[in-house]
């Protein structure tokens, strides 16, 4: 990262919350050293509450110009770092335990006389950190040797204590071996209250995080990590998945992580590394469900939520997400995505995250069949926009329809009834059937039809028999959509064509129940007709308006009625140009 880049990426740590950031390794290159000038020197950058880290190995010369970039900070905090292992002492170093303690010491007394004990650095807050580096390949007895004398030098406080790094520079064992270690220097160590114990466990094994955790409840105070977990090799400790996996167990790290992408976007422009879609929290699939059966489950929980008015502050509990998506303000719809893998769940929550509509079980495994051929012959994942798109085109819930019903009337069959009421009472009609008559449209003729049954929808059904439609009704749902005065009824209707079994969805959407029954009949009507062209003579083109009126008038004994008003003789309802899918 050049200066600009680091400057913004510092900017975005305070604002998360990071109250202690290493900021640079000063001693390695001008862009570092300029950098942290850079810090110190622009007015209002770095918050009085924040401490500027700096990272240098244990050489005299490279801690005298580390110190020097930090001149004039608030709060300032020294880090140096010896490696310790026998390995690194025998091969790189080429010197004996004693000699390395001898070096630790020397450049801790030498980072205490150029900070705390220099008058002319009196307006800083000096901290120093000490780092064993290779602690977990190092014997335990010989770390808090070195650390004991590193201890004395610097002479710590409880105001001010010394910190122990202790890094798993390279992971070596299981995480339960890394926090037994440090449970030992806990333990051993004296003065405890004046030493902050501080992890920085590494991620070769792939257990940075558990390692972190196990060590922290082994008694450490600090953990030294990275966003996303970048670093050398496999990476050092996600302090992401750190902070969230505390959330998630209700304790608030402190950190905010409300806009996760925002800072995915500056890591990733930063680094130069994107951001894997799987990396816990952060991944763009990782709150992204493709299973079937998780889908449903998740479907299923949404709608316990619901059911229960459940609101922000109340408890999360959700099959398959351990966090609530939207505190990371990652959205609902991106939840549930879709591929011939997926099942009925996923697809029903699609539809109502999209339309408003809830799916009966049966429409659900008939719809989701359809998306699975789709997904399957474009190998590919479908879009949330696609399915919409495919649901609104195969139950014809926006295209002209084949069937307009255009006009219709209800009526109860008074010839049925036995006897007259008694007087001054009114005719009970509720257990007579009902006639249906109406007109319906096919795009370019119109129709008249006339059917009885128990119901407006089994007399629409038995007035379409004559066109050879033969559907009879396996399934009947509604619901309602929206509140108040602009409230809609969904119909949803399971037709079985007596000649095949075939079962057949229709869909139907009106302010008016009866309406949106009738138009979700003639929607499975059309879906069972498909091409094939109606059997029965359609009303004469010229003049059909007039003539529907005709008809009408000779219906019920009386004129034809105003454009626009209903015939005599209606009971439940009556529209003109009323679209049925």
């Amino acid at each position: 990262m050049d200066s600009d880049q680091k400057y913004a990426y510092f900017k975005m740590l305070v604002e998360l919350g990071y109250k202690e950031i290493e900021v640079s390794f000063p001693s390695a290159s001008d862009t570092d050293f300029g950098f942290t000038r850079r810090l110190v020197e622009t007015p209002g950058t770095v918050p009085d509450d924040v401490w500027l880290q700096v990272l240098s190995p244990c050489r005299e010369d490279l801690i005298r110009k580390t110190v020097e970039s930090l001149r004039g900070a608030k709060k300032a905090l020294l880090h140096l770092y010896l490696a310790t292992s026998e390995c690194f002492q025998r091969i790189v170093f080429q010197h004996t335990q004693e000699q390395g303690i001898e070096q630790a010491v020397r450049c801790t007394e030498l980072a205490r006389k150029l900070t705390k004990d220099d008058p002319s650095q009196s307006g800083t807050e000096w901290a120093y950190e000490f780092s064993p580096e290779t602690f977990s390949d190092t014997s335990p007895e010989y770390v808090i040797r070195i650390c004991e004398a590193v201890k004395k030098a610097w002479g710590p406080s409880k105001s001010n204590p010394i910190i122990f790094n202790l890094p798993a520079t390279v992971e070596m064992s299981t995480p339960n071996v890394y926090a037994d270690q440090i449970e030992y220097f806990c333990t051993n160590m004296s003065e405890r209250e004046k030493i902050c114990v501080s992890l920085h466990p590494h991620n070769d094994r792939g257990c940075a995080v558990a390692a972190a955790e196990l060590a922290q409840m082994a008694g450490a105070d600090r953990v030294e990590g990275t966003l996303f977990g970048n670093g050398e090799r496999t990476g050092n400790v996600c302090l992401v998945t750190l902070a969230l996996n505390l959330y998630t167990q209700g304790i608030h790290p402190r950190i905010d992580f409300s806009n996760i992408n925002h800072v995915i976007e500056v890591v990733e422009r930063s680094n130069k590394i994107p951001v894997h879609e799987r990396h816990p929290y952060g991944g763009q699939l990782v709150v992204c469900a493709f299973s079937g059966s998780h889908q449903d489950a998740i479907n299923k929980g949404f709608r316990a939520r619901e059911s229960l008015r459940a609101q922000p502050s109340d408890p999360w509990q959700m099959p398959y997400l351990p966090i609530d998506p939207k505190d990371i303000n990652r959205t609902y719809e991106a939840i549930i995505r879709v591929n011939s893998q997926s099942g009925k769940g996923g697809v029903a929550w699609i539809i109502q995250q999209k339309l408003s509509l809830e799916l009966p079980r049966g429409l659900q495994i008939a719809f989701s069949s359809i998306v699975q051929r789709q997904a399957d012959a474009a190998k590919r994942e479908l879009l949330s926009s696609e399915i919409e798109k495919l649901f609104i085109d195969t139950y014809r819930l926006q295209q002209e329809p084949r069937f307009n019903l255009l006009d219709y009337s209800i009526n109860a069959d008074r010839s049925e009834s036995p006897a007259p009421p008694p007087k001054g009472k009114a005719l009970n009609t509720q257990r007579l059937r009902r006639h249906f008559d109406g007109f319906i449209s096919d795009g370019e003729d119109e129709y008249h039809i006339k059917g009885s049954g128990n119901g407006p929808i089994s007399s629409l059904a038995n007035a379409l028999y004559s066109f050879g439609i033969n559907l009879n009704v396996g399934d009947y749902k509604e619901h309602a959509i929206g509140e108040g005065s602009d409230v809609k009824a969904a119909t949803y209707i399971e037709c079985i064509a007596a000649d095949s079994q075939e079962r057949i969805w229709g869909i139907g959407i009106d302010t008016d129940t009866v309406q949106a029954s009738l138009v979700a009949f003639l929607s499975a009507a059309a879906s069972y007709m498909g091409d094939r062209p109606l059997t029965q003579t359609p009303l004469p083109k010229k003049g059909t308006p007039a003539n529907r009126d005709l008809l009408h008038a000779q219906q019920n004994g009386h004129v034809a009625p105003e454009r626009g008003r209903s015939p005599g003789g209606v009971l439940v309802s009556k529209t003109n140009g009323v679209s049925a899918a």
